[in-house]
């Protein structure tokens, strides 16, 4: 059997939508260019806003930034594809593209967990928070998620990159992920399979684990304040990261731990646009509507 490594890729995203190609392209046209605005302009109000120079808005603005880099890796190839109804996408480009894909999963997971850690913190410690969540302390939290993220996910990477292929080269996805690109390949991939599993259960259980467990801290802090308006105001500052821990991890539930039997490939690639369009743009307007001090800054920032 001919085994080679192919020179490009064909990417089909949606493959023929019967001439709703137009539509469907200006429709994540749109959601792209807000998902873009959102997480910049909440990055840039974070940064030039005195009133949100708080840890809490210091790893926001990392949790944005990494919506960004998944938005801008993904989205534009997956727009070329809508349009064209396919994509050419060279080797490299591909193994890149799954390289950052994997690696901003993998950040986000410790994000999510360092901005729990932060709020058990604020609330269940306050009068060290200070002390404890210090600039030099805050900064190693923010920068160890990425290179976590950047280097954890060459493990499934490098094996990935050394698959030969012996069939065609056309990805029947909206992005090159790990399932396609096995399907594709005439290498064998189980030990791959075994070793990106062995790998990825910790780095999805332990964060997710982690984040239950502050938060069951938290909400045993939060039942003995003694005031009902205390305790809203208190389960306020930390129900926007609720919401976004709950739709990360939901989407990638669905995603990857539900079994792929019996699901169709328009349902495995609605759930991979949940996740890697949608949520990224639903991230700056659930802060953005559930916290005041961000409202408050947008409102400035506009009244200007």
């Amino acid at each position: 059997m001919n085994q080679t490594k192919v020179a490009q890729f064909i990417l089909l995203g949606f493959g023929n939508l019967n001439g709703f190609n137009i539509l469907f392209f200006f429709l994540f046209l749109i959601i792209f260019i807000f998902t873009i605005m959102g997480n910049l302009m909440l990055i840039v109000l974070v940064l030039v806003n005195t009133k949100l120079q708080f840890p809490m808005y210091y790893f926001l603005c990392h949790l944005s930034f990494s919506d960004l880099v998944i938005s801008t890796n993904i989205v534009p190839n997956m727009l070329g594809a809508i349009l064209y109804g396919g994509q050419k996408m060279t080797y490299i480009g591909c193994i890149i593209q799954f390289h950052f894909f994997s690696g901003t999963i993998i950040i986000e997971c410790f994000l999510l967990s360092v901005m729990s850690y932060d709020r058990y913190l604020a609330i269940c410690n306050p009068l060290r928070y200070s002390s404890i969540m210090n600039f030099k302390f805050r900064n190693g939290l923010s920068v160890w998620p990425w290179v976590l993220g950047l280097t954890l996910s060459l493990i499934g990477t490098m094996p990935v990159s050394k698959f030969n292929f012996c069939r065609d080269n056309i990805i029947d996805h909206v992005y090159c992920d790990l399932l396609p690109l096995q399907k594709l390949s005439c290498s064998d991939t189980s030990l791959v399979e075994l070793e990106v599993f062995l790998f990825s259960m910790p780095i999805f259980i332990f964060p997710c684990g982690f984040i239950i467990g502050t938060y069951v801290y938290i909400f045993f802090t939060i039942a003995k304040i003694p005031t009902t308006t205390g305790k809203q105001k208190t389960f306020s500052t930390c129900s926007s990261h609720l919401i976004v821990v709950g739709t990360f991890y939901g989407t990638l539930i669905a995603k990857y731990m539900i079994p792929s039997v019996g699901q169709s490939l328009v349902i495995n690639k609605i759930v991979s646009l949940l996740h890697t369009v949608i949520t990224p743009l639903f991230n700056p307007i659930i802060y953005s509507f559930r916290n005041q001090d961000i409202k408050l800054a947008f409102r400035k920032c506009f009244a200007q």
